[in-house]
C-alpha cells in the first residue's frame, strides 16, 4: 500500500509510510482542512474475506464512533474515520516521539520504568471501567510525545477485525487476530480475553523494560505457546540481581499464569505501582512465597485441546510442522496433536473453536 503516498484520502494528504503489519498500514498525513499532521491507519482489504467486508465496515464505523468518545491524557485520540476504495481507515493524533519499542533493548532503572508504565496502566484502568479491552498491549502500541509522555493506541482494532464472525483461515494466513505472541496472556491463546489479559500484557512490557528481556520468546508463535505452558517464568533477579524484592514480587504477580493469581483488576495494579514509587508496602509481598513457588516450578493448568489447535493454527505447516511436532513429542502431546490434525483436515473443527493471533511485525 506504499502507492498511497502522495494521494488524498478525503481531506487527508498521505505524506509517508510509518509502519506496516499483517492487518494495516500506518501513514503520516496532512489534514488540509485543519492544517495539521495526523496518523492514518488504513486496513488492508486483502487481509479479510471479501464476502465479510460489508459486515466489517459496519462494525468499524460503530467501534470508531465509540473510540472517538474516549478522552484520557494517555490515550491517542481518534479524530475521524472513513474508507478508501473499500478499505476502512482510522485517523488519529500524530505523535512525533516514536514508540516505546524503539527505547527498549537494555534494562531501565526500575523506578524509571514504573514511572513510564504507570500512565499506561491508568489509561487501561480508564477503558476497563468502560468495558473496553485493548487486547494487544505491547511496546509498539505505546507511542511517545515529543516530551516523552507515553500514549496508548490501537484500541478496538483487534476486536473489530479479529472477531469470531471473521473466517479464521483467512485471518491466520494474513497474520491478523487476537494478540501478539510474546505479550499474550495464556488464556488469550484460546480466545478467553478479559481485562486481566491486558494486565498480563502490560506486566510483560514492564518486565521487559526492567530486565531487558521478554519472559518467553521463540522463533514461532507455537514455540512461545509451548514455553509459556511448560517452562517457569525466569525470575527478574536473574537479569537484575540488585532488583528490590518488592519490585520483583509485583512483576511476578502481574505475570501469574493463572488469571486468579494476578491482581484482580487494573485499579489494584495502578495502586500497586503507586505504592512501589512511594515506598509503601505492596500487596504482592503478602503472597510472595506462593507466587515465587508457582513461577519457579512453572505450574500451569494442563494445555487444553484449544492450545494444541493453536500450535498449528499459529504456524505455517510446511515450514514449521516438523519442529513443532518434535517439540510436542518431547512434551508428551503427540496424541493431542494427531487428533487435531485429523479433525482439522476432516472439517470437523468449527471456526468458533479456533483462536488466531497477530504475527510479530
Amino acid at each position: 500500500m506504499a502507492g498511497l503516498i502522495g494521494q488524498n484520502l478525503g481531506r487527508y494528504q498521505i505524506l509517508e509510510q510509518l509502519g506496516e503489519g499483517g492487518m494495516a498500514t500506518v501513514y503520516k498525513a496532512y489534514d488540509t482542512r485543519l492544517e495539521r499532521e495526523v496518523a492514518i491507519k488504513v486496513i488492508r482489504r486483502d487481509a479479510f474475506p471479501p464476502d465479510q467486508m460489508d459486515m466489517l465496515l459496519k462494525r468499524f464505523e460503530r467501534e470508531s464512533k465509540s473510540l472517538a468518545k474516549l478522552s484520557h491524557p494517555n490515550i491517542v485520540g481518534v479524530i475521524d474515520y472513513g474508507d478508501f476504495e473499500g478499505s476502512p481507515y482510522l485517523v488519529m493524533e500524530y505523535l512525533s516521539g516514536g514508540t516505546l519499542k524503539e527505547r527498549l533493548g537494555k534494562p531501565l532503572p526500575w523506578r524509571e520504568a514504573v514511572q513510564m508504565i504507570l500512565p499506561i496502566a491508568q489509561a487501561l484502568e480508564y477503558v476497563h471501567d468502560r468495558n473496553i479491552i485493548n487486547r494487544d498491549v505491547k511496546p509498539s502500541n505505546v507511542l511517545m510525545t515529543d516530551k516523552g509522555q507515553p500514549m496508548l493506541t490501537d484500541f478496538g482494532l483487534v476486536k473489530i477485525f479479529g472477531g469470531e464472525e471473521v473466517k479464521e483461515t483467512h485471518l491466520t494466513s494474513s497474520g491478523t487476530g487476537l494478540g501478539t505472541p510474546d505479550y499474550m496472556a495464556p488464556e488469550q491463546w484460546t480466545g478467553e480475553t478479559t481485562a486481566q489479559s491486558d494486565l498480563y500484557s502490560l506486566g510483560v512490557v514492564l518486565y521487559e523494560m526492567i530486565t531487558g528481556h521478554r519472559p518467553y520468546t521463540a522463533d514461532t508463535p507455537a514455540g512461545v505457546l509451548l514455553k509459556q505452558a511448560t517452562e517457569p517464568l525466569p525470575l527478574p533477579k536473574q537479569y537484575v540481581p540488585d532488583l528490590p524484592q518488592n519490585v520483583e514480587s509485583v512483576l511476578l504477580k502481574a505475570l501469574a499464569k493463572n488469571p486468579q493469581d494476578r491482581y484482580p483488576d487494573m485499579h489494584t495494579y495502578v495502586s500497586e505501582l503507586q505504592n512501589l514509587l512511594a515506598g509503601r508496602e505492596v500487596l504482592a509481598s503478602l503472597t510472595n512465597t506462593h507466587t515465587l513457588r508457582e513461577h519457579m516450578t512453572g505450574r500451569i493448568q494442563k494445555p487444553s485441546s484449544e492450545a494444541a489447535t493453536l500450535v498449528l493454527a499459529a504456524s505455517k505447516p510446511r515450514r514449521l510442522f516438523l519442529p513443532i511436532l518434535a517439540g510436542i513429542f518431547a512434551l508428551g502431546l503427540v496424541t493431542l496433536l494427531g487428533a487435531y490434525w485429523f479433525i482439522n483436515n476432516s472439517g470437523l473443527l468449527t471456526p468458533e473453536s479456533r483462536a488466531v493471533i497477530v504475527l510479530p511485525s
